[in-house]
């Protein structure tokens, strides 16, 4: 099976770009959205994060949990927000090296937007048979690409629920 190393999703939500891209690039509130991160610990944890801001953000998936340190990439307001994740560890992020990358594109389509949610599998250098054991293990008999589609998909439904509810209160 060829290992599959990027994944995306997209969706419409009907908000301007630039308040899409405001709720996305605080990392700290992620938790609200995602299914497996909780937000923040560290670092941009509300505030509108720049390139070089770097956060640590907790994570759970079942009992597990963990923290990562990550470093935002692009901040390109109403247009794309990235960081990549490059330590982790179960209480301080501890183990260095290239892990993931996170990016989120917007674009306009009509009064609406189009956010797409990219991950990208940065361990390049793990042979494709030491990685799909890994993610076996740690992924409910899955590898990371399979396991992320889900959570892109249940991040962006739960994003666009929030941001269109917040808009017509």
């Amino acid at each position: 099976m060829t290992r599959v190393f990027t994944v995306s999703g997209s969706i419409v939500i009907d908000v301007p770009p630039e308040a899409a891209y405001q709720a996305v690039s605080r990392p700290g509130d992620m938790g609200r959205w995602s299914p497996e991160n909780l937000g923040t610990i560290s670092g941009a944890t509300g505030e509108d994060a720049t390139p070089g801001t770097t956060f640590v953000g907790r994570n759970k998936r079942g009992r597990f949990r963990w923290v990562t340190r990550c470093t935002v990439t692009a901040a390109d307001p109403g247009r794309r927000f990235a960081f990549r994740v490059h330590a982790i560890g179960r209480t301080r992020p501890r183990l260095r090296g290239p892990i993931a990358t996170w990016e989120y594109r917007f674009e306009p389509t009509g009064t609406s937007t189009r956010v797409t949610e990219s991950w990208t599998d940065d361990r390049r250098a793990w042979p494709a048979l030491l990685a799909g054991a890994f993610d076996r293990l740690v992924t409910p008999g899955r590898t990371f690409a399979e396991f992320q589609v889900r959570n892109i998909d249940t991040t962006l439904c739960n994003l666009k629920r929030e941001l269109e509810r917040d808009r017509t209160a």
